[in-house]
């Protein structure tokens, strides 16, 4: 900066705090908690705050009238402001004295404004969600069938341990034919094989009265049946 310039700044220009709305609405706060707050149910303010709010800081170098401007206009359009804005409720000056009646028109106006920020801060979210699943989407990796490939000769040994692959399951075993064994066949010692359920089962017979023929299988279990329930061996 070049000395002719500096003369010219006024020394309340060269010591105002530049900070964002939020550091100025604390500060008004602070200076005039009867008029405004920082949580809570808001007051609404009387028509014309703006001047009485830059003749008692005039002398006041921490906030600037166009950081005051903003201020209120946020303090103003918030949706606690706006909720507070009713009809029949006082407006109030910096010291909290009640002054001007808010009417019916006002009232609509503001429950208007209101509305309609709610609206456009529900767009806004649906948009951000949106973009969030759209990049999501963006983001997760494409899974690319990978291209075929010729097979490799296979190995002696590999061609002799490689079974057939097929796309049917393979045709159940038949089931053996049994062969009744003749009842002259059937003598005490010899092997015969006994059907149980599916399975034939080899048995050695141990006793045979008339029809009924008394085997041992090879479990050991000793079972008692019909000769025409036995099979040649």
């Amino acid at each position: 900066m070049k000395k002719s310039e500096a003369l010219m700044t006024t020394p309340s220009e060269q010591n105002v705090k530049a900070g964002n709305v939020k550091e100025v609405l604390a500060y008004l706060a602070v200076k005039f908690p009867a008029c405004f707050s920082v949580s809570g149910e808001a007051k609404p303010l009387k028509i014309g705050i703006f001047q009485e709010l830059a003749q008692r800081l005039q002398d006041d170098t921490t906030v600037s009238k166009t950081q005051l401007r903003q201020a209120l206009r946020v303090y103003t359009s918030s949706w606690r402001y706006l909720e507070s804005t009713k009809e029949g409720v006082s407006r109030i000056d910096l010291d909290g004295n009640a002054g001007d009646v808010i009417d019916a028109s006002q009232a609509e106006h503001a429950s208007k404004v209101l509305e309609e920020s709610k609206a456009k801060a529900a767009q806004k979210r649906k948009a951000k969600i949106a973009e969030a699943k759209s990049q999501a989407t963006a983001e997760k990796p494409a899974y690319k069938k990978s291209a075929n490939k010729k097979p490799t000769a296979a190995s002696k040994s590999t061609k002799v341990n490689q079974k057939p692959v097929s796309n049917t399951e393979a045709p159940a075993k038949a089931a053996p034919v049994l062969e009744r064994i003749p009842a002259e066949h059937v003598v005490v010692g010899g092997k015969v094989l006994l059907k149980l359920g599916q399975s034939p089962m080899l048995a050695t017979v141990l006793e045979i009265s008339k029809d009924d023929v008394t085997v041992q299988l090879g479990s050991g279990m000793v079972i008692k049946t019909r000769q025409d329930s036995l099979y040649i061996a």
